[in-house]
């Protein structure tokens, strides 16, 4: 029975999409597929409300994947997951940056890509059942609403990234602790199994560029070498 939710999978290899689909609902999803970048524009576009999660290759025919990714974060925050190979380094840094989840990179075991979908999708599971009365979080100039998921700095709107949200939530609910990249894998990203500790070095450097704002009472992302990052008060 289909019922863990319903993945996207958007590869010009036909290889890859019928494994990866095979895969997927031998675990229980609902897969759609497509091999170019028009062609998963119009189905988001039909099925926007139907879809959980989208798996989508950089290299793409038609419209490659960082335009799409692009052209979505501009509307949602539907959880998605890149696909790369190993030697377009740019290309992650890229897509992480353009606000993907989570990339994985070729080749890959399918066991990992279900692996990685199920764990995303418990992510975002859990930053939608927010308990309504979650207080608002205020350290220096920053101010985060976790139930409407707004963040100032100095009263100014900060635009984030999902996850760059999610990592700077957990940074304000522990101030002044100290974690190294595996334990913010398995606090923020909910797994850190496969995937590569840079992910979390480049959603550092790019939260801490965002929040580096303010006059006084200055919070910012520190970097605790050899050991990992804080979120603290200037002293």
């Amino acid at each position: 029975m289909m019922g863990k939710g319903h993945v996207l999978v958007v590869d010009d290899e036909s290889g890859v999409r019928d494994v990866v689909r095979k895969y997927l609902e031998r675990d229980g999803f609902l897969v759609s597929v497509a091999d170019n970048g028009p062609e998963a524009s119009r189905i988001l576009e039909k099925e926007k409300d139907a879809i959980d999660l989208v798996v989508l290759d950089v290299m793409l025919p038609g419209l490659d994947g960082l335009t799409l990714l692009k052209e979505l974060r501009s509307t949602s925050q539907l959880p998605v997951i890149m696909l790369s190979a190993r030697s377009q380094e740019f290309d992650r840094v890229r897509g992480l940056d353009l606000g993907a989840d989570d990339y994985i990179p070729k080749p890959f075991s399918p066991s990992e890509v279900v692996s990685r979908v199920r764990a995303v999708l418990r992510r975002s599971a859990k930053n939608d059942t927010l308990p309504a009365g979650e207080k608002v979080l205020v350290l220096g100039q920053i101010e985060l609403d976790p139930t409407e998921r707004r963040v100032t700095v100095d009263r100014e709107i900060c635009d984030l990234t999902a996850k760059e949200f999610d990592l700077l939530w957990f940074f304000m609910r522990h101030p002044k602790q100290v974690f190294s990249r595996e334990q913010l894998l398995d606090q923020v990203w909910g797994f850190s199994e496969f995937i590569d500790a840079s992910t979390v070095t480049v959603h550092i450097h790019r939260l801490r560029d965002k929040i580096a704002r303010g006059v006084n009472k200055v919070a910012r992302l520190a970097t605790v070498w050899g050991v990992g990052y804080k979120l603290a008060l200037e002293e």
